[in-house]
């Protein structure tokens, strides 16, 4: 069992993870939170939410300039450089992401929205979120979150659609994400420890990685991290992994942020 003094890196989901499903408050994991801050053991924001809504949060959290994954893997920004935010940036960038889906939608007649089809208040009535930060959902750069109104039968003809134009589907908590095939959380992680080996300041560690999620989206993340914590989550869609390690599996009995301490209290020693 790793301990707080180890080379550790926490990869962590965000809603539903770190901050609470309906509150998007993180207050009860804030102990933990402490402890990482304390042992300067870097925590990676991975994400659906925007780096619009990220940078702030990190703000909050006493995490500004760590790397983050951002809209599901489809965008990575490292830690800062010489002042410069390094962005990896997966496949198409938004505005041609939005092209195609409206393309696919009038030439098949799918029944969905995305954000780009929504108001401010609209994204924030389905969230929950305050209309500020409702729009910093929108400032999306790499993918796209729709809700889907059709059929089952329809939702398979516009999955092998978004196939044939190099795009792909994930489920989130609340959305369907559409991004670049070959993008997604385990995907952006790979390439953010990749960048990290290749960094003269962190090539000397050795990370062993702790994940933690709640939803299907999370599972790429979680199958590619040394320790995987599966917090208990509200999506209907459970979270299936492939790893066969079941030692280094934990799901928690908690749902959110108090899930979220009960894993990391699981996976690492106190001194």
């Amino acid at each position: 069992m790793p301990g707080l003094h180890d080379s550790l890196m926490i990869v962590t989901d965000l809603d539903g993870s770190l901050l609470d499903h309906h509150s998007y408050s993180w207050q009860p994991a804030q102990p933990w939170l402490d402890k990482i801050l304390q042992h300067q053991i870097p925590l990676v924001i991975c994400s659906s939410k925007t780096a619009s809504e990220i940078i702030p949060l990190q703000q909050q959290l006493g995490l500004s300039g760590a790397p983050f994954i951002a809209e599901n893997g489809a965008l990575v920004q490292l830690d800062h450089v010489d002042g410069d935010n390094l962005r990896h940036h997966a496949g198409k960038d938004y505005s041609e992401i939005c092209h195609c889906l409206r393309r696919l939608r009038q030439q098949y007649q799918f029944r969905f929205s995305g954000f780009a089809d929504f108001t401010d208040q609209e994204v924030a009535d389905i969230t929950g979120l305050t209309v500020r930060n409702a729009a910093l959902a929108r400032r999306r750069e790499a993918s796209e979150s729709l809700v889907w109104r059709d059929s089952e039968q329809q939702f398979a003809a516009f999955s092998r659609a978004l196939e044939q134009e190099g795009l792909s589907l994930t489920q989130g908590g609340r959305f369907w994400h559409v991004m670049a095939s070959g993008s997604g959380k385990g995907a952006a992680l790979a390439w953010l420890l990749q960048a990290y080996k290749q960094d003269k300041r962190f090539s000397q560690h050795n990370f062993i990685t702790i994940g933690l999620g709640d939803g299907p989206n999370d599972a790429p993340m979680l199958d590619s991290v040394d320790y995987a914590v599966v917090i208990k989550g509200h999506s209907k869609t459970p979270v299936t992994l492939t790893r066969q390690d079941q030692q280094n599996i934990y799901h928690t009995s908690a749902y959110g942020p108090e899930g979220w301490q009960e894993g990391l209290q699981h996976f690492i020693a106190q001194d």
